[in-house]
């Protein structure tokens, strides 16, 4: 691929003594995180500066690199830049990519407020897979000059990818991880994880709202499933469980999280409830480029 071609040659470059600088656009493709470190718009040789040095240089370069590059959970393939025409049927949305309407699968299945609005640049993936029967998905909206990530699909496994690496504080000392935990007769949580004899749940709700600059919003719309899961995990509780919900919010431009009770009064009365009755909360957003999307930092939580 593009990506993988350039990749090798920049390591190559490195690696021979040459230095890279600036970046370059390449039209219709936003370049993915690695890619914003390793693009080039000239090669550069430097003068009086030995090749050891070169390749101490070049060497530190590329652990970190690959260190970073290994934290994203990646997209399947490099994202291609187009505009929002419209979204209908729940899962399907139109976009336009150099004057050609592509209809793509929308991964969220949520009211999406204020992500919608036509000629909104959004960012979409080709699939490797030639049985699917929509080749492209929706990945990114970008509304009000923030990137949003609005694949659902995606939520879990950014989370996971965290509690692996131990990106969480408050979980970096868990020795197992288990997804899909089944509570109950008809109640699976995302995450059980343990330590010694201390037993946590975790449930993840994805966030996309922001209707106020600097903070994110959950629910979008009124939510049963989410009333359920709040009831679950208390029931957990009683059961000797620590229990977490961690909102993730796949924006990098908030720095609260509210609950929307405006939207649903019963999630916010029962959440409160919930707090209470010992539920922790933790908050995080994410950061993310066409190669993939991260959790980022821990930001504040409110009711209101």
């Amino acid at each position: 691929s593009l990506e993988s071609f350039l990749i090798l040659e920049m390591i190559f470059f490195c690696l021979s003594g040459i230095i890279l600088t600036s970046s370059t656009f390449i039209p219709h493709l936003l370049l993915s995180h690695s890619l914003i470190k390793l693009v080039f718009l000239s090669f550069v040789l430097p003068d009086k500066i030995s090749l050891p040095i070169i390749k101490i240089a070049a060497f530190t370069f590329l652990n970190f690199f690959f260190i970073d590059y290994q934290l994203y959970m990646n997209f399947e393939n490099i994202l291609i830049l187009g505009k929002f025409i419209k979204r209908y049927k729940r899962f399907f949305a139109d976009v336009k990519v150099n004057n050609n309407i592509i209809k793509t699968h929308c991964p969220n299945t949520g009211s999406m407020m204020g992500l919608l609005n036509k000629g909104n640049r959004v960012w979409i993936s080709k699939s490797g897979n030639p049985n699917r029967k929509l080749s492209y998905t929706l990945q990114i909206i970008e509304s009000n000059k923030s990137k949003v990530g609005i694949n659902t699909h995606f939520t879990n496994k950014i989370v996971l990818e965290a509690l692996s690496k131990k990106m969480i504080k408050t979980f970096e000392n868990y020795e197992n991880i288990k997804t899909e935990f089944k509570f109950g007769d008809n109640t699976r949580f995302d995450f059980l994880v343990t330590e010694k004899n201390k037993k946590s749940i975790i449930e993840v709700k994805n966030v996309t709202l922001s209707r106020d600059k600097g903070i994110a919003e959950f629910p979008d719309a009124i939510t049963s499933r989410g009333l359920k899961h709040l009831n679950e995990l208390l029931k957990a509780y009683k059961k000797g469980f620590k229990i977490y919900l961690l909102f993730l919010i796949q924006r990098e431009d908030c720095k609260t999280l509210r609950i929307a009770g405006d939207i649903d009064p019963e999630y916010r009365k029962l959440i409160i409830k919930a707090i209470k009755n010992k539920l922790n909360v933790l908050c995080y957003d994410c950061k993310f480029t066409s190669k993939g999307i991260k959790l980022n930092q821990q930001i504040e939580f409110r009711i209101v």
